[in-house]
């Protein structure tokens, strides 16, 4: 958090820059490049998700998460690959299921599901070792 405070601000330091049509100066303060930071990846997501829509087809999409309980997170720990297994297979056969019950929507759905962790370790990734 304290490299996004001082991002651009004298902090982090700087160097004069001048316009390359009047030669005024002005001080450009050097940025935190930290990949959270509002300032600098701002231009980048706005890029990458302009990018992204291109690919999607138009249709409505829903992000739905499904939440190991702590005393199951742990177990996964130790046995990653069955754990995150069953996991993929019953959140995919409960979207599938309620998808396609006449009183909710009544169809038959797609779905791509990923594994997002907390730790930047990895240290349940289901590939891990």
């Amino acid at each position: 958090m304290s490299a996004i405070e001082a991002c651009r601000t004298e902090a982090l330091g700087g160097h004069v820059a001048a316009c390359s049509k009047c030669n005024h100066p002005h001080i450009a303060y050097t940025s935190c490049k930290s990949r959270h930071c509002p300032k600098c990846q701002a231009p980048a997501a706005r890029d990458w998700m302009a990018a992204r829509a291109e690919d999607l087809l138009p249709v409505a999409y829903f992000h739905v998460v499904f939440t190991l309980p702590a005393e199951i997170a742990r177990i996964a720990h130790w046995n990653k690959r069955a754990v995150y297994g069953l996991l993929f297979k019953a959140s995919a056969e409960t979207v599938a299921t309620i998808a396609a019950d006449p009183k909710r929507l009544g169809a038959r759905v797609g779905m791509t599901s990923g594994l997002h962790i907390w730790r930047s370790a990895l240290t349940h990734h289901p590939t891990s070792t």
